[in-house]
């Protein structure tokens, strides 16, 4: 189905902010679907390099900023000066602050978790680490975890961070390049880990206690996974993994399996070099789908929302290179349709409202903030 993408202008809305002057609701665009159209509306630009966001209960927003900023866009739709308290990031290459996650209790406890690229000697690391939001500024920021060996490099750092319903979290990480690692767990590269919300790791894990593996590990073999959530129904993780020159790979990870990188993959090394098909050997676990050309998925929902009802149980993913969003039905474990939606920008996460709309982040250095929503309702 042909998919078109239109503009309305409805004139510009500006508020003075700090910073920079940020653009609100500047104007508004349409794009077609396979459950009617949607308008396609700046909520708010000037970000730079957005890689995540969490909504409060309050509707407030947090954002973070890749080059280490974490911002608060309020009600109003007014973004705040960078909070402080936040940690020192890696801000090369595809290094910087990543993912945001509020913790389960937030209502109790104002815990707040990020992923970040942390420096150091011996070279960078994904780190995880949680402080209290208060006003203007994380409180008491520990770093509960750190991806071990650190590595002199600026890709592949993974970083999604996933609460689930048994008093765990998920981080997915990344093999930062290194290739052969991801087979070896006995390092946390290219690894899925599962912890307990103090860092440490969760008592059932798959290789607690195995001298040949790290204690955190869920599953390994991976690449660099920045796609993550939790069905809502099964409370099973999923995951949306970047493959080489083409092959991405959606998942659904099961605990002390090996997803197969860089001994098999479905796409080629980028220099067109083959590298052995899965198809080929039971020793790997086998991928639900896979994309070439590639998607490069980040940022990943399970649509619960009542104002898109077509949409209902369906899987949301970023894509980059897609310049899009990825729809995905489900029925059980297989996939019945993969929808495109085009958006005209690197969709770098994307969320679901309080309002029942779908947010999505683009990554560029003019990063926007945008909202989708039924366009007989944004006309109304």
């Amino acid at each position: 189905m042909a998919r078109t993408i239109t503009t309305a202008t409805l004139g510009f809305a500006t508020v003075a902010l700090s910073l920079s002057p940020l653009a609100l609701a500047q104007s508004k665009e349409s794009v077609q679907t396979e459950a009617g159209a949607l308008s396609i509306e700046t909520v708010v630009d000037g970000l730079v390099h957005p890689w995540g966001m969490a909504f409060l209960p309050d509707g407030r927003m947090l954002i973070t900023e890749r080059e280490g900023r974490l911002r608060l866009l309020s009600q109003d739709e007014t973004l705040s000066d960078p909070l402080e308290g936040v940690p020192d990031v890696f801000n090369e290459g595809q290094g910087g602050l990543l993912d945001v996650a509020l913790h389960p209790d937030f209502d109790s406890n104002r815990q707040v978790y990020l992923s970040f690229s942390e420096p150091g000697d011996g070279g960078a690391t994904t780190a995880l680490g949680r402080g209290r939001l208060a006003d203007d500024r994380l409180e008491d920021f520990e770093v509960i975890f750190r991806m071990e060996p650190r590595v002199e490099h600026e890709n592949h750092f993974g970083g999604r961070i996933v609460f689930s319903d048994d008093e765990t979290l998920f981080l997915t990480l990344a093999e930062r390049f290194q290739f052969d690692p991801a087979q070896d767990p006995t390092n946390h590269l290219g690894t899925i880990v599962r912890l307990k919300h103090d860092g440490t790791a969760a008592d059932d894990n798959p290789f607690l206690g195995d001298e040949e593996a790290r204690d955190e590990i869920w599953s390994y073999g991976h690449r660099n996974i920045e796609s993550a959530a939790i069905h809502p129904e099964t409370g099973e993780l999923w995951v949306a993994e970047m493959g080489p020159m083409g092959g991405d790979e959606l998942n659904r990870p099961e605990a002390g399996r090996n997803y197969g990188w860089p001994e098999v993959s479905w796409g080629q090394h980028y220099d067109g070099e083959d590298i052995p098909d899965p198809s080929d050997s039971d020793d790997y676990a086998g991928s639900v789908k896979q994309w070439t050309p590639v998607i490069s998925p980040s940022g990943m929902i399970f649509y619960t929302g009542d104002t898109l009802p077509e949409w209902q149980s369906s899987m949301l993913i970023g894509g980059l290179s897609e310049q899009g969003l990825v729809r995905i039905t489900l029925e059980g474990n297989e996939v019945t349709d993969d929808e495109r939606i085009p958006l005209g920008a690197r969709i770098r996460d994307v969320e679901q409202g309080p309002d029942g709309l779908v947010y999505v982040l683009t990554d560029e250095a003019d990063g926007k903030l945008m909202r989708l929503e039924p366009l007989e309702d944004a006309d109304a």
